[in-house]
């Protein structure tokens, strides 16, 4: 079952002005939910419309208006935004159907988005081919600059081909005249290509839907093209001394249209990793570069992982009305047909595990720092996107004792897309052992005091170096020795420990001084660890020189009470009277 979660937005009032030479077609664009005749259900068409201005009409409103009632969910979408913990298929079904309402001009019109890029040659004018959508797939709101789209290898493309037919001028050149007419006209081909290669092509048509198969993964570019031909009758008449002879040619004009399109293939894979930590839980980690959507850990799907997306339906607005060109005139008028596609955003939710209570443990996240994609939302879009700095990530670490290796599963962002799990270089094992932490005070003063801090494989006892020799040398490192990521913390201080295992540190302050070892992932580690503490105190009441100075130090600052002390005396005994006999 589809899920739904309703983000209780701001009513924002709007204005409305009509433009000139804009014509209505329908009451109702987009369409009001439960209106249509596509297989979406009321709730489902009421999620479409994340673009549309929320009116927020009240039960009564709507019905004096209407004369109906309306569902709960509908009521809610007239408020606010839906949004979805998964990406829904409700877009493709809408658009799939809408498609169907396109139709194009006649020979002496010619109908497009006013955002295509029309060709003319001699007998074609306004000719255009505009992709009209590519699903299954999804426009990832990345940041305030980038919103890349991403489509799944396997999938279908929709274009929209038009023009109009003109005859050719005559031609006049003294005892030489030409005349031109029309016998037939079509679109002879359409075709599919990725970066210049050929995907498929089929017999021309006005709306032809392409079934694909993309190649690789990544940025990629599709073109739509079409061939229109129009067969022409050029009918010559010349004098040829005191003669009149005409006679007759054939030509055909051909012209090519196209429309580029910037994708991202979605051909995900996901790199495991996996590990026994010392209690007996397994660790799972899950590295990809591409956006993911989450993670599933058990056959009954009851355990998983969801990624930092969360999804939206809205229309692609440049299709909400189509100019009807002639020869004379250009009229927009707004459109039935409206291809919708599903948006991913960074939700303020984030990386979250289920069940909550029993569920897998987050114990790390490797990603990028991104910032919010608040400019690339439309106006009307109420949703629950960050409004800070956020780790677009493409990696978890997970804790989890009842993972199900079998059935683990990495989940796309682009409907029913699932990632290929391949096995990293090194393997996909990784071996979790105890960390031994020590620390001892080395020397001590009235001042500071020298602590070597010492960490070791608790089960080899080897050393554990944490620090290059030779900083960022590593072919300079000791042989036999292996180098990793971590580090240990004490007194506000970062440390990392030599080949030896060992590290010194001076501390100032006295008291109690936790050092902690906080390891580097266990995913690019073999052995990894995991992470330990010990404690050391320190006074300088517990060396001589200590006792002594604090001797010194009291000697001193009990001086004056002693002076005055010792005045008091004196100037008591001064002013002593001594008793009178009887």
């Amino acid at each position: 079952m589809r899920k739904l979660i309703p983000t209780i937005g701001l009513v924002l009032l709007l204005g409305g002005l009509v433009a000139a030479g804009v014509v209505s077609a329908d009451a109702d664009s987009p369409p009001r939910p439960g209106t249509d005749e596509s297989t979406l259900d009321e709730n489902e068409t009421a999620t479409l419309w994340s673009k549309e201005y929320n009116a927020c009409l009240s039960d009564v409103e709507y019905y004096d208006r209407y004369g109906e009632n309306r569902t709960d969910l509908h009521a809610l979408a007239n408020c606010t935004d839906i949004t979805f913990v998964e990406p829904p298929d409700t877009a493709a079904n809408w658009t799939s159907y809408d498609f169907e309402t396109l139709e194009p001009g006649d020979d002496q019109t010619s109908i497009h988005p006013e955002h295509a890029e029309t060709a003319d040659s001699l007998a074609i004018a306004d000719a255009h081919a505009t992709i009209f959508a590519v699903h299954p797939s999804t426009i990832v709101q990345r940041d305030d600059n980038e919103t890349p789209h991403y489509v799944a290898p396997d999938g279908d493309l929709r274009g929209f081909v038009d023009y109009r037919t003109r005859v050719p001028e005559p031609e006049s050149d003294g005892d030489r005249t030409v005349e031109w007419s029309i016998l037939g006209h079509g679109t002879e081909e359409v075709r599919l290509r990725q970066d210049g290669n050929v995907v498929d092509a089929q017999n021309g048509q006005h709306t032809p839907t392409i079934e694909y198969e993309l190649e690789g993964s990544g940025s990629s570019t599709l073109t739509f093209e079409a061939d229109i031909e129009v067969e022409l009758e050029r009918t010559i008449t010349e004098r040829v001394g005191n003669r009149t002879v005409t006679r007759t040619e054939f030509e055909t004009d051909e012209l090519t249209v196209s429309n580029e399109f910037d994708v991202n293939v979605y051909n995900l894979t996901a790199s495991i990793y996996y590990a026994e930590y010392p209690d007996g839980e397994a660790g799972v980690a899950i590295y990809q570069s591409q956006p993911w959507h989450g993670y599933v850990l058990t056959e009954d799907e009851t355990a998983a992982v969801r990624g930092n997306w969360r999804y939206y339906t809205a229309r692609e607005t440049n299709w909400d009305t189509l100019v009807h060109s002639s020869e004379t005139d250009e009229e927009v008028v707004d459109t039935d047909a409206l291809p919708v596609y599903v948006r991913a955003f960074p939700s303020e939710t984030g990386p979250r595990a289920d069940p909550v209570r029993d569920g897998p443990s987050i114990e790390e996240v490797w990603g990028t720092e991104s910032s919010p994609p608040n400019e690339t939302i439309h106006e009307n879009v109420e949703i629950d996107v960050v409004d800070n700095p956020y780790t677009r990530s493409y990696g978890l670490a997970i804790r989890y004792d009842d993972a199900d290796r079998d059935h683990l599963a990495v989940q796309g962002i682009v409907r029913d897309t699932t990632a290929e799990l391949v096995e990293p270089e090194g393997g996909t094992e990784r071996d979790i052992r105890e960390s031994e932490l020590s620390v001892e005070v080395l020397e001590q003063t009235e001042s500071a005091a020298t602590l070597e801090i010492e960490l070791r494989d608790a089960e080899t006892g080897d050393p554990i170096m944490l620090e290059g020799l030779f900083g960022d040398h590593p072919r300079w490192d000791p042989i036999g020795v292996t180098t990793r990521d971590g580090y240990i913390t004490i007194a506000d201080e970062r440390v990392e420990t030599g080949a030896s295992g060992k590290a010194i540190v001076t501390v100032t302050q006295p008291g109690i001084h936790t050092a902690e070892y906080h390891p580097g992932t266990w995913r690019t580690h073999n052995p990894a660890y995991v992470g330990d503490t010990a404690t050391v105190s320190w006074h300088p009441l517990t060396t001589a020189s200590g006792w002594f100075t604090l001797f010194v130090n009291v000697f001193w600052i009990s001086i004056p009470f002693l002076v005055a002390l010792y005045a008091g005396l004196k100037l008591g005994s001064f002013l002593h009277i001594p008793d009178q006999n009887p």
